[in-house]
């Protein structure tokens, strides 16, 4: 009979427990005979043997891992463990055949356990016949003596690569700076595929091109398409089967055209009378590239003009001869103004006089007669004409002589009669700018109030409070009304004098310690405007500008509904010197702005002077500024122009040093710089990481004011800095093109975050109207409102209604930064009616007056403000000085720039002035002084007669 062969298994146990009954055995054997003898040797045996180490678990050092069949090629398992006395592979739950492993051993030189590994070999056979499409999976078995191990599943699966990509990149055009999006879905495979994007057969890297990103989902997208970008792409799959290629996208990035600046107009073309001047344009900025559109609009305009033609000069009749002379000639004169040449003509030719001798040569005869025949009746006449011209020669002469010594009498004393006015008077209209009257409209000698300033014109005509109260002298309805504070109590010995001369007018203040009774101040006629730093007349627009002749007595300058004053203080000018002072608010397209970079700017461009005048103290120039400041998110920098024109940082809020030339105060909605040196001003800023930083814009919106009379309208939606200058000027504009505004302004807070602000229109009934708007929105790039050098922006809605029956119009137009915040204008109007005015700037009566000069331009007394100074300007060990009133009123960033000055008290109420002109406020002031525990200064301030 046949030996029956074991089972590998149960070799594999048979194997395994041999060893250990002998073991048993041996034991049982040792245990009988220490029984029979233990009392020979129960003295040198222990009680216990130390048993034999046991052997660990199998520990896997190397697992099987997943594979792939590709084609027909057979993939390699293999597992290595220790310690192992064998190691089977089990593949889908069943044992792999003995003869099917490949077995090693070895010893590990280190722990000395026996280390196997096995290798086994797997077929697209196996996996597809005997598995079908199920997941075809092995795994490993390591026994040892004290158990077994498994190792991880590892999958066996056929590799494949469809040949159709289950979609392909799509060819397109784009515009230059458009983002671009290719998409790509590779076929199914398995393992799957991965993807390469092919431009013109180059890799795309986007580590080396961050204007490249390679999607998740394998789409390729071009962040911002550039002209370079025109190119073949093609979208690769790969894996370890095979690869394949899409079908290759060609994208287009084309260039619209724009329009270049025009050029100049070209001369008239008619020497004399009408013609025509023309100026052009080219479709070159940028020039259209791969198919863009061209250009819309002429290339070219036309206007007529007219040059005026010359006139050349003509003589008038001759006069009549003069009388006889004591030379015996008389004369006779013409004028070339019959015409006068005008327009390049040609001046007369000829002799303006005429004289000839007037008794036709008898005078010299009858001379000598008279010398050599006295009774001769000739040589009377000629005697008598002699004399009578001595006569009137003589007298011309006496008559030159007063003349000239009225003359200098009225120089040397310069003293009418004028008018005084009570001091109480004087000194509540410097308290309550608010209860000013305007002068009189019959005056001839007063500017009209809702006149503009002219640079131009001459500053002998004094304008500002002094005007009404000469007037209150000559109309008791024209007074100006007292106060009945007690804390506003009139100086007595004050005396205001006016007088109207000629050539100029004076102003003399006698009252107060600081002033002298013969102390004048002349508002002396001056030139034709005031100077920038080369000498250059600055540019004057009578709503941008102001000027004022100042003397020591101080005074204020400010242009209306713009924000923008200059204080300039007491004392700042040194006694005996005037000069006429000037604030101009620059149009942003005659001067560089002061941003640079990620810089904006904040707020008008403003220039005073004279630039080079001396300033004993400091003025305060006040600014409107847009800067949100709810939150620190802000570096706010002042800056100067330099006499090259270039900018340079003055300071930074939050960097002052001893060094800094100057003290800015940043409140809500303006700021205040105390400086010593005249010139151009501007604040610019930017954010301050990690936040990024916010500006107040306003959004205003304008309509046509006549009625339409054709099918076209317009809407027009401006982006303005939220300052009121900004306001005035798109007002302006709008009014010169015959626009309303619709609304009050709408706030939009700007962020710093690089996204444009996109426009659009909603809700238009489509019955009536359309838009002629292409796209669904119209962008404001980022940089043009951050960086403030490009205004007013606005952006166009072009609509068209069906017939000229249709005249109401309903819409929405939105505006908001994208990823931002936005504004909706609900639109309801008959574009058949004339729009009222609609104006959100106060009335011409209700803003502050333009100039004010001397104690009428400050909120504080004199004599009130020295005590003020005499009590806090002097350090206290309490610390109840001017440091405490500067923390008082909020102006304690940087002490160390008061503490540089001669009366630091004095600086901090130049200030608090500023910071107060649009009200008479002193309450805050007095609020103060009282919690810094300055009853004695209340008192003063209360009961002084002085005060």
């Amino acid at each position: 009979m046949a030996k029956e062969r074991l089972h590998p298994s149960c070799s594999f146990i048979f194997a395994l427990y041999l060893p250990l009954l002998l073991f048993m055995i041996m034991t049982l054997n040792d245990s009988e005979m220490s029984f029979y003898d233990g009392s020979d040797y129960s003295e040198v045996l222990p009680d216990s043997f130390p048993s034999a180490p046991a052997e660990p678990l199998p520990e896997f050092q190397s697992e099987p891992e997943d594979a792939f069949i590709v084609k027909n090629r057979p993939v390699k398992l293999s597992c290595k463990a220790a310690p192992a006395t064998q190691i089977y592979f089990k593949c889908n739950g069943e044992w792999v055949n003995q003869n099917d492993h490949v077995t090693k051993e070895s010893l590990d030189p280190i722990t000395g356990l026996v280390v196997r590994e096995v290798d086994i070999s797997v077929s697209r056979t196996q996996v597809e016949e005997l598995f079908g499409l199920d997941d075809y999976w092995c795994q490993c078995v390591a026994w040892s003596s004290a158990g077994t191990t498994k190792s991880r599943r590892a999958y066996v699966r056929i590799a494949y690569l469809r040949k159709n990509f289950e979609q392909e990149p799509l060819g397109r055009e784009v515009r230059l700076e458009q983002e671009v999006l290719l998409q790509c879905r590779p076929p199914e495979g398995i393992p799957p595929a991965e993807v390469d994007w092919l431009k013109n057969e180059e890799l795309i890297d986007p580590a080396l091109d961050s204007n490249f990103l390679i999607t998740i989902d394998h789409d390729l997208i071009i962040k911002q398409a550039r002209l370079s970008d025109t190119a073949n792409y093609t979208c690769m799959a790969r894996n370890v089967v095979a690869k394949r290629r899409s079908s290759t996208a060609t994208l287009i990035v084309y260039v619209s055209g724009g329009w270049s600046s025009w050029t100049e107009w070209s001369e008239c073309n008619a020497q004399c009378g009408r013609g025509w001047q023309r100026r052009t344009r080219s479709c070159t900025n940028p020039a259209p590239l791969n198919g863009g559109a061209f250009c819309e609009g002429p290339p070219f305009q036309r206007v007529t003009c007219t040059t005026l033609c010359p006139v050349d000069g003509g003589w008038t009749e001759w006069a009549k001869w003069s009388a006889c002379g004591t030379e015996c000639m008389h004369w006779r004169s013409r004028e070339c103004q019959a015409p006068p040449p005008r327009n390049g003509g040609r001046h007369c030719t000829g002799s303006m006089m005429e004289s000839k001798n007037c008794t036709e040569g008898l005078c010299a005869r009858n001379k000598k007669v008279s010398i050599e025949h006295a009774s001769h009746p000739l040589g009377t006449g000629a005697s008598v004409a002699v004399y009578a011209g001595l006569v009137g020669a003589l007298l011309l002469c006496i008559i030159l002589v007063l003349c000239v010594g009225i003359l200098v009498y009225r120089r040397s004393c310069r003293h009418l009669h004028g008018e005084i006015t009570d001091s109480s008077s004087a000194l509540t209209a410097a308290f309550h700018p608010g209860n000013y009257k305007p002068p009189r409209q019959d005056n001839p000698h007063l500017l009209h109030p809702a006149a503009p300033p002219d640079l131009t014109a001459s500053a002998g005509t004094f304008r500002g409070p002094l005007y009404a109260l000469q007037q209150a002298t000559l109309d008791s309805t024209h007074k100006i009304p007292m106060t009945t504070s007690p804390l506003l109590d009139s100086l007595p010995s004050l005396k205001i004098k006016v007088y109207n001369a000629s050539t100029m007018s004076s102003l003399e203040l006698p009252a107060g310690p600081d002033y002298t009774d013969g102390e004048i101040m002349s508002l002396k006629t001056v030139g034709s405007g005031p100077k920038d730093h080369h000498g250059h007349t600055l540019p004057r627009e009578p709503s941008h500008s102001i000027s004022i002749t100042l003397g020591s007595l101080g005074g204020r300058l400010t242009i209306p509904n713009t924000g923008v004053s200059l204080l300039v203080p007491p004392g700042t000018i040194p006694q005996g010197k005037f000069y006429e002072m000037y604030l101009i608010i620059n149009k942003w397209e005659k001067t560089t702005l002061p941003s640079d970079g990620s810089q904006t700017v904040l707020s008008p461009v403003v220039s005073c002077g004279p630039s080079g005048m001396l300033l004993s103290k400091p003025v305060v120039l006040t600014l409107p500024h847009c800067a949100q400041l709810e939150t620190p998110d802000w570096t706010l920098t002042l800056k100067m122009q330099n006499h090259q024109g270039a900018w340079e940082e003055v300071l930074t809020v939050g960097e002052e040093s001893l060094s800094s030339p100057c003290y800015l105060q940043v409140e809500e909605q303006s700021c205040h710089i105390l400086m010593e040196q005249l010139g151009t001003y501007g604040l610019v800023g930017q954010s301050a990481p990690p936040r990024p930083a916010c500006k107040r814009l306003q959004l205003a919106l304008f309509a046509p004011r006549a009625p339409c009379l054709s099918l076209d309208y317009s809407l027009r939606v401006y982006c303005i800095q939220d300052t009121p200058h900004a306001l005035k000027e798109v007002l302006e504009v709008e009014r010169s093109l015959g626009g309303v505004l619709l609304e009050d302004p709408k706030p939009l807070l700007f962020k710093d975050s690089y996204h444009n602000l996109r426009l659009s229109i909603h809700d238009i009934p489509h019955s009536h109207w359309r838009s002629k708007l292409l796209a669904k929105y119209q962008e404001i790039p980022f940089y043009h409102i951050w960086s403030g050098s490009q205004r007013p922006l606005h952006c166009t809605f072009s609509l068209e209604r069906g017939s000229l029956v249709v005249s109401q119009l309903t819409c929405k137009i939105c505006v908001r930064q994208v990823e931002g915040e936005g504004q909706i204008f609900q639109l309801n109007t008959d574009i058949q009616e004339t729009l009222p005015p609609h104006s959100p700037l106060p009335a011409g009566g209700s803003c502050l007056p333009s100039s004010q000069v001397g104690p009428y331009a400050f909120r504080l007394p004199v004599s009130i403000r020295q005590k003020i100074c005499a009590s806090l300007d002097a350090p206290s060990a309490r610390g109840c000085d001017w440091r405490m009133l500067a923390r008082s009123l909020g102006f304690d960033r940087y002490l160390n720039y008061f503490a540089t000055k001669p009366s630091p008290t004095g600086v901090l109420l130049d200030l608090w002035e500023a910071c107060h002109q649009g009200d008479a406020d002193l309450v805050s002031l007095a609020t103060a002084l009282e919690e810094m525990g300055k009853s004695e200064v209340l008192v003063v301030m209360t009961t002084d007669g002085d005060c």
